[in-house]
């Protein structure tokens, strides 16, 4: 049994990610953003499930989620999966938050990002960048952002398997109804890369779809890159990735 944390799971894969898992006997930890968004969690904590609540576009929410969580029995994985398609919470929800878990939770073996293939149509350049989120961010820079984070952490930590997966264009309430992806597909890969014993499943660094592996964006394997996103991210936050 693994104790895996599943951010943004108050609906869409998140929720099918952390239903799953805590169907197959694991030690499951949900998230919402809000008390009202927790509420939805009802059916899964009523099965087991624990419940952290903390607003993504708040930092320091995530921090005093951080500190929840590391004041609880250790993670054995994160699914970083909450994510928002548009508007100003763009890059504080889906970089800098995944940012400041990683850099605030030391303890996880495996970290499981949420990728996309919109990923391939962001900008590798870090210039005028609104981190706080005062504007409109680019849904694609933010996805690159964040594989490159994945990549670098396995990297940086090699007792880590940190990995980004594409989960495909799916029907969720992001994804809209007519989404031409599978839902079901859409999160097995973050749960197989979460507990799985699979030698497949126990690599780091990789771009995943439905299983398998694939080249990312070549940004994301460019170490120069990825340390010039992480020291912008730790300059942002005050925070470093070590």
């Amino acid at each position: 049994m693994s104790r895996v944390l599943v951010t943004g799971s108050a609906d869409g894969l998140g929720r099918a990610a952390a239903d799953a898992l805590l169907s197959a006997g694991h030690d499951v930890i949900v998230h919402a953003r809000n008390e009202r968004r927790a509420a939805a969690l009802d059916a899964l904590t009523d099965r087991g499930a624990h419940l952290v609540v903390g607003d993504f576009a708040d930092r320091d929410a995530v921090r005093h989620m951080a500190a929840e969580l590391n004041d609880a029995e250790p993670l054995d994985a994160v699914i970083h999966n909450a994510g928002v398609w548009s508007g100003p919470a763009v890059m504080p929800v889906n970089i800098i938050a995944p940012y400041l878990l990683t850099a605030l939770l030391p303890a996880p073996r495996r970290l499981v990002y949420l990728s996309s293939g919109s990923h391939f149509s962001g900008r590798p350049t870090l210039a005028r960048v609104d981190w706080q989120g005062r504007s409109a961010g680019s849904y694609a820079d933010s996805k690159l952002y964040v594989t490159a984070l994945a990549a670098a952490v396995a990297r940086l930590r090699p007792g880590v398997l940190s990995n980004a997966v594409d989960p495909g264009w799916v029907p969720t309430r992001m994804g809209g109804p007519n989404a031409p992806d599978d839902l079901e597909l859409g999160h097995r890969t973050q749960e197989w890369l979460a507990v799985s014993d699979s030698p497949e499943a126990r690599t780091t660094g990789g771009y995943w779809y439905h299983r398998r592996r694939q080249q990312p964006h070549p940004a994301v394997h460019d170490e120069d890159f990825q340390d010039r996103l992480l020291r912008a991210l730790a300059e942002e936050t005050g925070v470093a990735l070590v």
